[in-house]
This record gives C-alpha cells, sequence and structure tokens, in this order.
C-alpha cells in the first residue's frame, strides 16, 4: 500500500501497488483489460492487481485468456492520480462504479506500475461479460 494523497472516504488515499515485472524477457505479458505488465509468473501467482474479478490466481487457462504477450512499449505509472502519461493512456480514468468491498479496490483508479501502451489482442466475449456485469469499463484496442 501507498499513500497517494486524496483523503476523503474509502480507502484515506491508500492504494495497493501492482508487482513491478521480475524480468524484462519474452515471458511478460498484459492485461488486456487494464493493460498492467507483469510475467505469467506474477500473473499466476496473485492476478492482476487492476481486475481481481478474473480471478487469474493458480489459473493457467485464465492467465492465458485474460493476458497477452504482444503488446507495444511499456511505462511505469508511479502516481496514477498525478501523472500526465497515466492521463494520455487513460489509467486515471477507469472507474470502478461498483466499489469492489469484497476485493479491496476502493480507490476507483489503477494501481502504481508498469503498463504497455497498447495491446493487439481483444477480450474474448466470455471476459467481456465478466466486466459488463461486475460494471467495469472495457475498450477494445482500436486495431484488433
Amino acid at each position: 500500500m501507498v499513500n497517494l494523497g486524496g483523503g476523503g472516504g474509502g480507502g484515506g488515499g491508500q492504494v495497493a501497488v501492482a508487482q513491478i515485472p521480475t524480468s524484462f524477457g519474452h515471458e511478460l505479458r498484459a492485461c488486456l483489460r487494464c493493460r498492467l505488465v507483469k510475467t505469467y509468473d506474477q500473473f499466476r501467482e496473485s492476478g492482476c492487481e487492476n481486475c481481481p474479478f478474473f480471478q487469474m490466481e493458480d489459473d493457467h487457462e485464465r492467465v492465458v485468456d485474460c493476458t497477452t504477450p504482444n503488446f507495444t512499449g511499456l511505462i511505469s505509472v508511479m502516481d496514477p492520480t498525478k501523472s500526465w502519461a497515466a492521463r494520455w493512456l487513460r489509467i486515471d480514468e477507469y472507474v470502478l462504479v461498483c466499489i469492489y468491498m469484497r476485493w479491496g479496490a476502493l480507490t476507483g483508479k489503477f494501481a502504481p506500475g508498469c503498463y504497455t501502451l497498447a495491446v493487439s489482442e481483444a477480450l474474448n466475449p466470455d471476459l467481456q461479460n465478466i466486466c459488463e456485469e461486475e460494471h467495469v469499463p472495457y475498450v477494445p484496442p482500436k486495431r484488433v
């Protein structure tokens, strides 16, 4: 957890920080919804900090379905609420409409971490339905 200021309600400005990739080789993958970048092993061990509803932990098939090794660029975002790059990538705009008390996501913002500039694949329809059921935005890539 890190304090990003804010105060007023919820987590008092406390935000979970996403894991930093432990290597930068061919094992990197990006979440197809939020574009968070970690290694396959990290997604399998702890899932996606921004998309806990995908339940990737200990599920090889779910990690493969929710992430991709095909992405462009990499950027590190320390404070999504103040970063111009986060605004440009819309990392600061994803609002979690139904606060996930059961998941502990109280901020409505993405976790600080490493993100890709773009993914080249879309979530499959079943996973898009999960996003809809959870009332979280999903924006497919411009060129699929």
